[in-house]
């Protein structure tokens, strides 16, 4: 019987000098996660000599496969030490089909052992996927991000261009009457449908008895797909093409809206095609996209906040160990196919980090700091043992060789991992890229949430060592907060306050400048912009 491994530490994920993303809060809880994570993506990497050309990729930690979907989720973490961070996407990009659409995976490791034994190079497009093209965006953005290759983005604008206008007009991905993406029934973002019982196992197929419908988490990634390459074709130049894809994102986010927010959450699927399944309330189902279409920018911050508070109350409601639940309430046990698929397993139930790392995000975000800053902690006791999982029960047991779907699964999970470490660097130490190269930075430090009154944070790329770093300081007792920032980049400061406390003076290398203040729920920041060119001091008085 296969045992699961622990992610040891290896010589990848050691520390680079000339590289390095750190963190010193004084909460070894917070501290540990960024060596931690770092640790577990350093065993989610596959290499292939794919046709005489070097690839490296990351992976679900089930397979060797290289999925686009996970390869763009696990980036978001990966960016800060890895080096490589185009061949994936170039060869994803090279295999395009001339209609536009992109395979799902590529692999030379063979999947199905032992009766598959072959090693040539193989490529899939799982049919009822909707969300590869937008994962792909996804991917070339964050690529660009980190390399600053602006030649290189240049030359990807054509392949994003391609596989929008598949999705837009191919009858398999475009719901003409609504104006959204369409997919098969599938839970979620996942890839298999409601067979129906027309498959004997999972159905990934087409076919004439396929139920239609829209689901928001394509809606949301569609969304962001939309802006990301319109802040990519701005930087190229294409000043009518930025502003065309922007106009066509706000109207495709308010359909988008009007269709699937329920008034607390998005409901999982809009039927196309109507179907009836025993014992499902389909308008009650919370599931996995929604704290990522938050975060993505599909919800406006009171659907924000309304999310973020049905999360909450439904964990607490329910007893389960983190409120990181990926469809509540499930579905029968059995109906997609796989017995395994019980309530509470899997994506049809089972709390995941990928969604708690990504409610956390939102959290700190609307206004809801100290619960985005628990589902940081919760995570990192979880994985004290150096062990993270895809997916646990809702009592917080992790998925065993005997329950997991994929048996072969080693305790290394990226996409929940990098997610979380999104929510820890751009959500809690508040550095978010708006651009590429840290050249325009939204700086939200978020430590008063944590208690934490001295940190000092580095946030690199390793792609290109661009990077970004401040030390703070918080002096309760002289009502000062004093932010030392190193880097090349536009500030838009958005600081939050500690508890009652209103902004007073800010000085930037000791001189006054203007700034305004208000209030996100309960949370105040103080908001500024300014340029830092090598070294920035910044003073923030204040009175309670």
């Amino acid at each position: 019987m296969r045992r699961h491994r622990k992610a040891e530490t290896t010589q990848e994920a050691m520390p680079d000098p000339l590289h390095d993303t750190t963190l010193r809060s004084g909460n070894p809880s917070l501290d540990a996660l960024v060596g931690r994570v770092r640790g577990f993506l350093s065993h989610d990497v596959s290499s292939y000599n794919m046709f005489g050309r070097a690839v490296r990729g990351y992976r679900s930690p089930d397979t060797p496969s290289i999925w686009i979907r996970d390869h763009s989720e696990i980036l978001r973490g990966a960016r800060y030490w890895e080096r490589d961070m185009q061949s994936t996407i170039d060869h994803f990009a090279e295999m395009q089909s001339e209609a536009g659409w992109l395979f799902d995976y590529f692999t030379m490791t063979p999947e199905k052992v032992p009766c598959e034994k072959e090693n040539w190079a193989k490529y899939v497009r799982v049919p009822v996927e909707a969300d590869v093209e937008y994962r792909f965006i996804k991917a070339v953005f964050l690529a660009w991000q980190a390399t600053g290759d602006d030649p290189w983005m240049k030359r990807m604008i054509p392949h994003m261009e391609k596989a929008l206008c598949y999705v837009m007009t191919d009858p398999w991905r475009w719901d003409r009457r609504r104006r959204l993406v369409k997919r098969a029934y599938t839970i979620d973002t996942w890839d298999f449908d409601y067979t129906a019982g027309r498959a004997p196992w999972l159905n990934f197929r087409v076919d004439d008895e396929t139920c239609w419908g829209i689901m928001h988490g394509d809606s949301s990634g569609y969304y962001e797909a939309f802006l990301n390459l319109a802040a990519m074709h701005a930087r190229a130049g294409n000043a009518s093409s930025a502003r065309r894809w922007r106009k066509f994102a706000f109207a495709f986010r308010a359909r988008a809206n009007r269709a699937s927010f329920n008034g607390r959450f998005y409901r999982h699927r809009v039927p196309i095609t109507r179907v009836e399944i025993p014992g499902v309330d389909a308008e009650a189902q919370l599931t996995i996209s929604n704290p990522m279409d938050i975060n993505r920018g599909l919800a406006t911050h009171p659907m924000a906040l309304s999310i973020i508070d049905e999360y909450r109350r439904r964990g607490a409601a329910n007893g389960f160990a983190a409120d990181w639940v990926s469809v509540d309430p499930p579905f029968p046990a059995g109906i997609f196919g796989d017995a395994k698929l019980v309530p509470g397993s899997y994506c049809n139930g089972g709390l995941m980090p990928l969604v708690g790392g990504e409610l956390s995000r939102a959290a700190f975000e609307h206004g809801r700091e100290a619960y985005g800053l628990a589902q940081l902690l919760r995570y990192e006791e979880l994985t004290r043992g150096n062990e993270t999982y895809l997916w646990y029960f809702p009592d917080g047991r992790p998925s065993s060789i005997e329950t997991s779907t994929s048996p072969d699964a080693s305790p290394t999970d990226g996409w929940g991992s990098s997610a979380m470490l999104y929510a820890l660097m751009e959500g809690l130490a508040g550095v978010v890229d708006t651009s590429s190269l840290f050249r325009d930075v939204r700086l939200s430090p978020r430590w008063a949430a944590a208690g934490c009154d001295e940190v000092s944070l580095a946030v690199s790329y390793a792609a290109s060592g661009a990077g970004i770093a401040y030390d703070y300081h918080h002096h309760a007792g002289s009502r000062l907060i004093a932010l030392g920032i190193r880097a090349k980049s536009n500030i838009d400061l958005h600081l939050l306050l500690p508890i009652g406390a209103r902004a007073r003076s800010l000085h930037v290398n000791g001189k006054p400048l203007r700034h305004t203040q208000g209030d996100v729920e309960e949370s105040r920041y103080l908001d500024a912009r300014f340029p830092v060119r090598g070294k920035a001091e910044i003073t923030v008085r204040y009175d309670t």
